[in-house]
């Protein structure tokens, strides 16, 4: 154990997880107390090191809940195989900082918590939006500095987004919610860029463009770009919802900005080195009239230099699943995932929804499997028997 300050829950308990936050909510530790878990909670706010988090885990350890902004390296995971831990669990729906092959090597299952973020990032994202289009935190600044001395005519001037052109990075779960939203709610047309068609996507938007017709209004649109220039010099905001990888590091550079129209907005609540972040700052120097708003960054915490400065960008701390109802729900899966390998069940259905994981976050008899494994098919751990069938198209 490490010199921090730790709260031990069920002392009693058989088997030891170690959890490197304080959750919200107390759903997730019924999950553990549920399987006889000795629950030992990190307090204080400060990010474990992956020292720290080795001297934690100790000679032995039955299991793991973490965090995004902790590495859980090859090093790490090895340790905390070492200990004889069944699995990690991420309290988050990504994993770009869990090195899932060296725990696939070492055997250990990866768990996450897909579902209950898609909505709650995606009004994240719509918030920023239109918080960088209206001009809101120049506003707020103002009136709280005493600067706002009655209407005029040209004072803080924004971007109509109305029948405007949206585009998404991006067209996943999170990425299509958002753009329902928009389009749905500002009746804008759609450009998605995305290595995959998403024809549920382009259906909704197609129904709702005729429910729009039957009632008189001219229809919206989507399309799929087939290159990111394309998108970009399209449309009046950009966001961005792709996936971090090798490919898409730095996916947002200084020449797609130059791409972008001079009274753009660029949303950006998905990861931050997916945008360069000191190319960004340049750019909205040169360019007042454009706008972003930012829930991640490149060197998180840290912002690049001169970004905090920007009047035309809107800043806020990661706050892209911070709803309570979402982030306890998100306890509730990682912990759900601890008690289902402990328990050897088998692993649920993959999760493409919020009515996915529901069974795991209502109820008093929640279903007796490990609801998101990454690398569950990697490690050949079997499924949920009746859904395994049912997606193999069998009764």
């Amino acid at each position: 154990m490490t010199q921090r300050d730790w709260k031990i829950v069920n002392p009693g308990g058989s088997r030891r997880v170690v959890v490197t936050k304080e959750l919200p909510g107390d759903r997730w530790l019924q999950f553990l107390t549920a399987t006889d878990c000795r629950v030992e909670i990190a307090l204080g706010d400060e990010i474990l090191s992956g020292a720290e988090i080795v001297a934690a885990l100790g000679d032995h350890c039955d299991a793991a809940i973490g965090q995004l902004t902790e590495s859980w390296s090859a090093e790490t995971l090895g340790a905390l195989a070492a200990a004889g831990a069944s699995l990690y669990s991420q309290c988050a729906v990504g994993y770009d900082n869990v090195d899932v092959a060296a725990a696939t090597r070492c055997g250990l299952p990866v768990g996450n918590t897909p579902g209950v973020l898609t909505e709650t990032t995606a009004q994240l994202a719509v918030a920023l939006t239109f918080a960088a289009a209206r001009r809101i935190a120049e506003g707020d600044r103002m009136m709280r500095a005493g600067e706002y001395h009655g209407w005029l005519p040209r004072l803080l001037l924004g971007t109509l987004l109305y029948r405007g052109t949206l585009g998404i990075v991006g067209a996943g779960r999170i990425g299509a919610a958002y753009a329902r939203m928009m389009v749905e709610g500002h009746k804008m047309d759609l450009v998605y860029f995305d290595v995959r068609a998403n024809e549920e996507l382009e259906k909704y938007i197609s129904d709702y463009g005729a429910f729009l017709a039957a009632h008189g209004e001219r229809r919206v649109t989507c399309r799929r770009a087939q290159a990111l220039r394309e998108l970009l010099d399209a449309c009046n905001v950009v966001s961005i919802h792709a996936a971090l990888t090798g490919e898409t590091h730095h996916l947002i550079g200084a020449p797609e900005l130059a791409a972008m129209r001079e009274e753009a907005v660029l949303v950006n609540a998905s990861r931050g080195p997916l945008v360069d972040e000191a190319a960004l700052v340049t750019h909205c120097r040169a360019h007042p009239r454009f706008r972003a708003g930012l829930d991640v960054y490149e060197n998180e915490p840290d912002m690049a230099p001169g970004l905090s400065e920007l009047d035309n960008v809107v800043v806020v701390p990661h706050l892209g699943s911070a709803t309570t109802w979402t982030r306890e729900g998100m306890a509730t899966l990682a912990a759900a995932n601890v008690a289902g390998i402990l328990n050897d069940w088998p692993v649920w259905r993959a999760v493409g929804g919020l009515e996915d994981v529901l069974p795991f976050l209502e109820g008093e008899e929640p279903p007796r499997a490990a609801p998101s494994i990454v690398n569950a098919d990697a490690l050949g751990l079997p499924r949920l028997a009746a859904q395994a069938a049912a997606e193999r198209g069998h009764p």
